[in-house]
């Protein structure tokens, strides 16, 4: 470096100590030396690659990021072994008898929701407490009225699926009494006794044609016998937030089904862009045809991280 270009290189006081050529610096106590101009600050062909092997570092490692965290792979939920049955209206879990023992056989942990279905509020408060007790992801399947259980509990960050069985999947601010009482032209009417102490119930002589056609009569008979009614606050109960818009979900629509009509049915299992499998069933398909129940939440918890919403 030229001798008169150095010599203009002057320090301040609150730099000198810090640089090479400050105090200390028996070589140019002053000035900083051309030897250690160049060291601080690089030439501009240095800068230039500095600045590149910098950046090309950063994206580097960017990348290393979102190909670790971000990718769909990696984001995506491993296959559930977890299964919660939810049971619907005018009945309790008992009825997922069949399906438990079978997923139980093929090595899933299962747990069974004992709904009040008093209140949508507290069936989903009942859910959640039984989500909590799992370790890892959770396939939640509701049937008929617990559909909308799983449409609300649906949301915990533990649950990875939903699978709806002959079940109502409402929408935001939508009720299971708003969806039963939309027209339809394949609309049956169950036989429904008139509220008592805010609770519906079925007329037990009527209850195994609507609901249990294919189930023996023995069973149906217990069923009618055994009724959980349905309080009114579960079937006006609204859902804030539908976890089947964020979450892969599968529909079993029961063709032969008195309770929910086939294109109610249908309509919601298309709105919830759900995996469909129709089953010549009626309403208790859970009771009469577990093997295929099981079947396809087997199916669900095996592709439920691989599959998109």
């Amino acid at each position: 470096m030229n001798m008169n270009i150095k010599n203009q290189i002057e320090l301040t006081r609150s730099v000198r100590p810090y640089l090479p050529g400050g105090p200390g610096n028996v070589t140019n106590p002053r000035h900083l030396s051309a030897a250690g101009w160049s060291a601080f600050f690089p030439s501009p062909l240095k800068q230039v690659a500095l600045k590149m092997n910098v950046k090309l570092a950063l994206l580097v490692a960017s990348a290393l990021t979102v190909s670790a965290d971000q990718s769909p792979m990696a984001a995506a939920a491993s296959p559930a072994k977890n299964v919660v049955l939810v049971h619907g209206a005018f009945v309790d879990g008992s009825g997922w008898k069949g399906v438990y023992e079978i997923l139980k056989k093929d090595g899933y942990n299962v747990k069974i929701v004992q709904n009040s279905t008093e209140s949508l509020q507290g069936d989903v408060a009942a859910t959640k407490r039984v989500i909590d007790t799992t370790t890892g992801n959770v396939l939640l399947v509701g049937h008929s009225y617990g559909g909308a259980v799983i449409t609300e509990a649906g949301n915990d960050p533990k649950v990875a699926g939903l699978v709806y069985v002959a079940a109502f999947a409402p929408d935001a601010g939508e009720s299971v009494g708003q969806l039963n009482g939309k027209p339809a032209p394949d609309a049956t009417n169950p036989p429904m006794l008139p509220p008592q102490n805010g609770a519906l119930t079925l007329d037990g002589s009527g209850f195994q044609a609507a609901y249990a056609a294919d189930v023996d009569p023995v069973t149906a008979g217990s069923m009618a016998d055994s009724q959980v009614p349905l309080g009114l606050e579960a079937l006006s109960g609204t859902i804030t937030h539908p976890a089947w818009k964020d979450k892969p979900t599968w529909y079993i629509i029961t063709t032969k089904d008195k309770i929910v009509p086939l294109s109610l049915q249908r309509t919601m299992a298309e709105r919830a862009n759900a995996h469909i499998k129709e089953i010549a069933a009626s309403h208790a398909v859970y009771i009469s045809k577990a093997k295929a129940v099981a079947k396809v939440i087997e199916e669900a918890a095996q592709n439920v991280g691989s599959v998109e919403k």
